[in-house]
């Protein structure tokens, strides 16, 4: 049974969990995330990535059962597997939005973290349960969550494992905008339908710069942003998106 699949429509790939009743991101699941990731970068069909689970749950987590039957000496085989899954999806070169319904905790506030932009419904909860469990998150909830909201919020999410309702993680910074229920999806696709619309390479750079900027210090960031900023000057966008500013006016180039 698939449950993960890839939906592409108007230059929107929409990467959609479907495993009831919470999608619980199991091994299969994780592994067909790298897949689709990488599937999504390559297709030049795909300018924009949307996160979803569905109308009632964004994915409660990873498969607890299949957890409890691993030992350390497969866990340190997996770990690596699990993490690498997620930066995938986290490196898909184009703009990603995650549609939040419902839970989105453990790997699925992790798979969120994942995403450039987070538009949550009115009934999401967030969180990093695992230390309850006795472990800690191991698909890159302490390193994106500490730099998306910083170290002291991501400590207290990560030490008491409490959900977070969707008006405070809007407060702290873990969402980007709150929405009915019945309307996320809807604003996530007008999201990325935009900026499907938009110049690929550069955004493409823009999402490398800030990305890879975030990892190194200032100097060595501007550096990155320079060398980016240079080479768009070798592709057509550039040259389109300039043209027209000057015979047309700002805001009038059109990239697709």
């Amino acid at each position: 049974m698939t449950t993960v699949k890839l939906e592409v429509s108007e230059g929107v790939g929409t990467i959609r969990l479907d495993r009831p009743p919470m999608n619980a991101l199991d091994i299969a699941i994780q592994d067909r995330l790298r897949e689709l990731a990488d599937e999504a970068s390559r297709r030049d069909d795909v300018r924009a990535v949307i996160l979803y689970g569905g109308e009632k749950v964004f994915a409660a987590g990873a498969d607890i059962k299949e957890m409890q039957v691993m030992d350390h000496a497969a866990m340190v085989v997996r770990a690596r597997a699990l993490q690498d899954s997620f930066t995938a999806v986290a490196r898909i070169p184009k703009p990603v939005v995650a549609a939040v319904t419902g839970y989105a905790l453990g790997g699925g506030c992790e798979l969120a973290l994942c995403a450039d932009f987070r538009i949550a419904g009115d009934n999401a909860k967030l969180g990093q349960p695992e230390i309850l469990l006795g472990v800690i998150p191991g698909a890159g909830g302490t390193q994106r969550l500490a730099r998306l909201v910083g170290p002291a919020k991501a400590k207290d999410l990560i030490f008491t494992g409490r959900q977070v309702r969707a008006d405070e993680a809007l407060a702290i910074g873990l969402v980007d905008r709150v929405v009915p229920a019945a309307e996320v999806y809807e604003q996530a696709h007008a999201w990325a339908a935009k900026l499907a619309q938009g110049p690929a390479l550069a955004l493409r750079a823009a999402k490398e710069a800030v990305d890879a900027g975030l990892e190194t210090d200032i100097d060595t960031g501007l550096a990155i942003e320079r060398s980016l900023f240079a080479g768009l000057f070798a592709t057509e966008d550039r040259e389109r998106g300039m043209r027209s500013f000057v015979e047309e006016g700002p805001g009038k180039a059109k990239f697709v």
